[in-house]
């Protein structure tokens, strides 16, 4: 083959080669424009209908509410549980609630309640179930008003029967907007443990509004997630335990997921993650001494209102007491008791107006905030103290701690106590001891012991006189040293700090007047909680102990979460003869119902006196720990109008430590231990 023909067969295969190169470009060329042109055409000619077909399928996630978690003692003896139950609700969608559809609708669930339901019970009528819609239509009438909100479950009944579960679940398509959802029911323990620590719980609804709710849950407005979103049907903490460990408590929601049409229809497979349950509480609180206290101060009150006691006793006006008692090695609060209390049970669901007005005074608790007694007539009621009063001589050990610290006094001066101590410009204003008592010459352990009015003025006098001293500053200390007038570190929602009265007599009158009457306890109300706290640091010598009330948190099915330990906020250190004095004193003093008990008590009897709507108002008022050699429990009873501590109120101490002693043991072993 020559050169030519060479050369043409190369052109000849170039040419091909070139042919194929640009066909394989128009083809990718022609298949691009189809593409182009295709997806032009979806969007902007097909692209409504394709939106509109979208919107008829969407994916619908509900939040499942999870099971709250359970309440127990420290022996694990119920006080809250919850228990799992099936309720049909109603969800109104904006536009679809057409009203001859709302009442046939509600027709044809109260005849399937008639015949599925539980007939020992009295089912909902189409009427009252119309009611529970809140559509805004009545059955009878012509629609009155809009629905309060869209979109939200309404509750048509709980604790479905299995007929109707099976028959609701195979008719779904049947009764639009209507939909069986699990929730948990809160009970209570009808013996009413500590009620007031425990709270209650509110609906979500009515937990986060405007006015009356709380800001924690209006915090909680507004997720997106649907694992985290707080539903309006739900049940949340709204006092005491339950809303300070509402978070732990509660547990996490779980999703329901299904596609449905524009007609409300499932149309494809629902997708379910489970809810996780909340964990539980085991309470520092035990159940016979709750129990013990609660009745004791039950049965006391009653005993002193009675007009056949003696003089001494009779407190015709003594309604309301309050009582604490907590370990003053571990800070662990084993009895708080708020009297009169109520029953928790009432107020799920909502608390029926006729009960709250006759509650209303009961549901705060006295034992960390101030509460009013139970007079509805406020003629009356401005008559009487709150629960917030003022020490009286259950102050005097610690005045005497700070006489001794400040070297104001020493343990062995003898200071002769006529009865009366005069003060004030010229001698002229004078106070007096109970009864004005003349004790003659007495010591510091033994102004305990007589409970001297005039010792302890002439201690706060002398802080008074102190060259350079900003004297009404230094008591303010040792106050707040001791846990009075400040915070307990309880984390109880609602706790009071207390109210320094001797702060504003210092600036309306005088320092040296605030001194003279706050150093026998007088001039600073405080709440029962921070007296025991107060008794607790005399009884382990200086450290002010975090009150304690749960003391494990487990998983639902009782798995140790976490443990609680002693907390310390703060210690002060002093020489131990001085401890040893407040000892001494509070040793030797006696209260009835205390002379024969089989453990050595340190006491202190307080008389609170105040002026309430110019009346002068004695309120009773005791402190003490056990056993003495070696200090177990901690305890303070106060009753408003109970007169004397000694009588008004040291009676029920004395059952708090026994029911201790029976069923923990105040030298460590229980004497009457529970079956």
């Amino acid at each position: 083959m020559n050169r030519d023909e060479l050369s043409k067969k190369e052109w000849i295969r170039r040419r091909h080669f070139t042919f194929r190169i640009n066909f394989i470009f128009f083809s990718t060329f022609m298949l691009f424009s189809v593409l182009i042109v295709r997806l032009a055409l979806l969007q902007v000619v097909e692209g409504e209908a394709y939106a509109q077909e979208k919107s008829r399928y969407t994916n619908t996630p509900h939040a499942i509410p999870p099971i709250r978690g359970n309440i127990y003692d420290r022996n694990n003896y119920p006080i809250a549980t919850s228990t799992s139950t099936q309720s049909l609700f109603y969800t109104v969608e904006s536009g679809s609630s057409d009203r001859d559809q709302v009442i046939a609708l509600a027709k044809e669930l109260a005849e399937a309640f008639r015949q599925y339901g539980n007939q020992q019970v009295v089912q909902p009528t189409a009427e009252e179930i119309i009611a529970s819609m809140d559509v805004g239509y009545d059955l009878n009438k012509d629609k009155t008003k809009n629905p309060s909100f869209y979109s939200v479950p309404r509750k048509l009944k709980s604790d479905l029967t299995q007929q109707e579960i099976a028959y609701f679940s195979w008719h779904r398509d049947e009764f639009k907007g209507v939909e069986i959802q699990e929730e948990s029911i809160r009970e209570y323990n009808e013996k009413r443990i500590a009620v007031q620590l425990v709270g209650y719980l509110k609906k979500f609804s009515g937990a986060r509004n405007a006015t009356s709710g709380l800001k924690f849950y209006r915090d909680k407005v507004g997720s997106s997630d649907p694992t985290e979103q707080y539903l309006d049907n739900e049940y949340v903490g709204f006092d005491g335990l339950e809303l300070m460990y509402q978070e732990e408590l509660r547990g996490k929601n779980g999703v329901k997921n299904y596609p449905i049409n524009a007609q409300g229809k499932i149309i494809g497979p629902v997708t379910l993650t489970k809810p996780d349950k909340g964990h539980n509480l085991i309470l520092t609180i035990d159940k016979d001494v709750q129990l013990a206290t609660q009745e004791a101060i039950r049965n006391h009150l009653a005993y002193i209102r009675s007009p056949a006691r003696d003089s001494w006793t009779y407190a015709p006006n003594a309604i309301t007491g309050y009582a604490v008692a907590m370990e003053v090695d571990t800070g662990k609060v084993v009895a708080m008791a708020s009297y009169p209390d109520y029953d928790p049970n009432e107020w799920y669901g909502g608390m029926k107006p006729d009960y709250y007005e006759k509650n209303q005074y009961f549901i705060r608790n006295g034992t960390i905030s101030e509460v009013r007694p139970p007079y509805a007539n406020q003629k009356e009621l401005n008559k009487h103290p709150t629960s917030l009063v003022y020490l009286g001589s259950t102050m005097k050990p610690l005045t005497i701690l700070m006489g001794l610290n400040e070297g104001l006094i020493t343990a062995r001066e003898t200071y002769d106590d006529t009865g009366y101590f005069y003060f004030g410009k010229d001698n002229k204003e004078v106070l007096t001891n109970s009864d004005r008592k003349r004790n003659g010459p007495i010591t510091a352990y033994q102004a305990i012991q007589y409970s001297s009015n005039t010792f302890m003025a002439m201690i706060g006098n002398r802080l008074y006189f102190r060259p350079n001293t900003n004297a009404v500053q230094v008591w303010d200390e040792y106050m707040e040293k001791f846990g009075l007038g400040v915070l307990t570190g309880s984390g109880l929602p609602g706790e009071s700090a207390g109210l320094k009265d001797y702060l504003d007599t210092a600036k309306r009158y005088s320092p040296q007047a605030a001194l003279v009457r706050a150093t026998w306890g007088q001039l600073g109300k405080y709440t029962p909680l921070q007296l025991v706290q107060f008794t607790a640091m005399l009884a382990n010598r200086g450290k002010r102990l975090q009150p304690q009330f749960v003391d494990k948190i487990t998983t639902y099915d009782d798995q140790l979460v976490s443990e609680a330990k002693p907390v310390v906020l703060n210690e002060e250190t002093y020489p131990k003869a001085y401890w040893d004095v407040l000892q001494q004193g509070m040793e030797l003093v006696s209260a009835e119902g205390f002379k024969d008990t089989p453990y050595k008590v340190a006491i202190k009897t307080g008389t609170s006196t105040q002026s309430v709507a110019g009346d002068t108002i004695d309120n009773a008022v005791f402190i003490a720990y056990a056993p003495a050699d070696k200090p177990k429990l901690a305890v303070a009873v106060v009753v408003p109008e109970g007169r004397f501590g000694g009588r008004g109120a040291a009676p029920i101490a004395r059952q708090m430590f026994d029911a201790y002693d029976n069923a923990i043991g105040l030298y460590g072993i229980p004497k009457a231990p529970a079956e």
